[in-house]
């Protein structure tokens, strides 16, 4: 099983088909490679010429989020109910999207990514209800973000902040964000040319995996 180097990627587009395999993801990750497509289009893989990452030194947080963050309203979990928020990030809304690129193939096979230790979720909670979050893939010592939501202003911005200080904590080198969004780009994420993320990767790939599940961190 193996990609086509991404160098060549035109127009980002690496691969199209096969399967959302636990092993074809994980390789596909390692490869600076993600699937993204739509419920009617074959599997496509993905490595654009500019990569949206956050160095995590570089996380922003304005006043207006400072004051959320200290008005004790929400809570955080990790990996308290995985399945909820990818179904949630799979049911929201987006500009110029018709549809959602999270399918049902997509879930189920994230969630096969949880149970094996490598995929992760963020819970925002206010009064015993998550209202916000975010789920992706840890490797080595990078965080490759697939998806967030909210139900209340500012909680995704909260669940990747709260992550931006575990993985602080835990030695890791930036969080993939992989393509641009201005509400990403808020908290300090950039472009880089597909070259230095590459570089990135594999430096931070050389690190052992935090596997298993992160609830009561």
């Amino acid at each position: 099983m193996i990609f086509p180097p991404v160098e060549g990627a035109e127009d980002g587009i690496v691969a199209i088909g096969g399967d959302l395999s636990s092993e074809r993801l994980l390789l596909a990750y390692h490869c600076g490679i993600f699937p993204w497509y739509s419920k009617e289009e074959p599997i496509i893989w993905h490595s654009p010429a500019e990569r949206f990452i956050l160095m995590l030194d570089n996380l922003h947080i304005s006043k207006s989020m400072k004051r959320v963050l200290n008005s004790n309203r929400f809570s955080i979990t990790f990996d308290a109910d995985f399945s909820f928020v990818i179904k949630q990030c799979a049911a929201v809304e987006r500009k110029n999207q018709d549809g959602t690129w999270i399918t049902n193939e997509m879930i189920d096979a994230y969630l096969e990514l949880h149970n094996l230790g490598y995929a992760h979720s963020v819970e925002v909670w206010k009064d015993e209800k998550i209202v916000g979050g975010l789920y992706g893939v840890s490797l080595g010592k990078v965080f490759f973000a697939e998806s967030m939501f909210h139900t209340e202003s500012n909680t995704s911005k909260i669940a990747l902040i709260k992550l931006v200080a575990l993985l602080k904590q835990k030695d890791f080198h930036f969080l993939d964000a992989q393509v641009h969004t201005t509400h990403v780009e808020s908290l300090g994420a950039k472009n880089i040319a597909r070259k230095k993320f590459m570089e990135l990767l594999q430096q931070g790939l050389k690190d052992k995996t935090w596997k298993g599940n992160w609830t009561g961190y």
